[in-house]
C-alpha cells in the first residue's frame, strides 16, 4: 500500500522545496535577481574573493547547475554589469568569469537576503541538525542504487 502525501518523505521534500523556494524567489526581488542568478553571481564572488579567476565550467560545477543552463545564465549576469566573462588566454573556447563592481556590491546583499529568508524558513530548527541532515542528503553516495547498479556484467 502506497504512503498517504502527508507520510511520504519524498512528497513532503517537494513541497518544502517548492515553499522555500518561493521564499528565496520574495528575497530577491526587490535585487533583481533570479534564484539560479543568484547562485551563480555568488559562486563566481567567492571564488574570486578566494583569488581564482574561474571559468564557466568551475562556476557552475561549484553550483551544481548544469553547464549550459549556467553558461545562459551567466550571459545575463553580463548584460546587467554584474559579471564579464573574458576569454581564457590558456584556453579559447573557455570563458574566465570576473565579477564587476556592481556585482561585487550586490553579492553580499543578496547573500544576506537569502541568508535572512534562510533563517525565517528554517525558525525554531537547530542549525545543526539542518545543515547535518542536508549534507548528508546531499551527498552523491547518499544516493539510492538502482536494481541496475552494482551487479556485474553477465558475460
Amino acid at each position: 500500500m502506497p504512503l498517504a502525501p502527508g507520510e511520504s518523505p519524498g512528497f513532503l521534500l517537494w513541497h518544502t522545496t517548492l515553499r522555500w523556494q518561493r521564499d528565496i524567489a520574495v528575497a530577491l526581488a526587490p535585487l533583481d535577481l533570479t534564484h539560479v542568478q543568484f547562485v551563480l553571481l555568488a559562486c563566481a564572488w567567492w571564488l574570486n574573493a578566494e583569488g581564482e579567476h574561474p571559468n564557466q565550467l568551475a562556476v557552475a560545477r561549484q553550483a551544481g547547475t548544469d553547464v549550459k543552463m549556467a553558461s545562459q545564465v551567466l550571459r545575463t549576469l553580463e548584460a546587467k554589469g554584474l559579471i564579464t566573462r573574458e576569454v581564457d588566454p590558456a584556453d579559447t573556447r573557455a570563458k574566465r568569469l570576473r565579477v564587476t563592481d556592481a556585482g561585487a556590491d550586490l553579492a553580499p546583499r543578496a547573500i544576506a537576503a537569502v541568508e535572512a529568508a534562510d533563517a525565517r524558513f528554517f525558525q525554531g530548527v537547530p542549525v545543526e541538525d539542518a545543515v547535518s541532515m542536508l549534507r548528508r542528503l546531499a551527498r552523491p553516495e547518499s544516493a539510492p542504487k538502482t536494481p541496475d547498479e552494482g551487479r556485474s556484467a553477465q558475460p
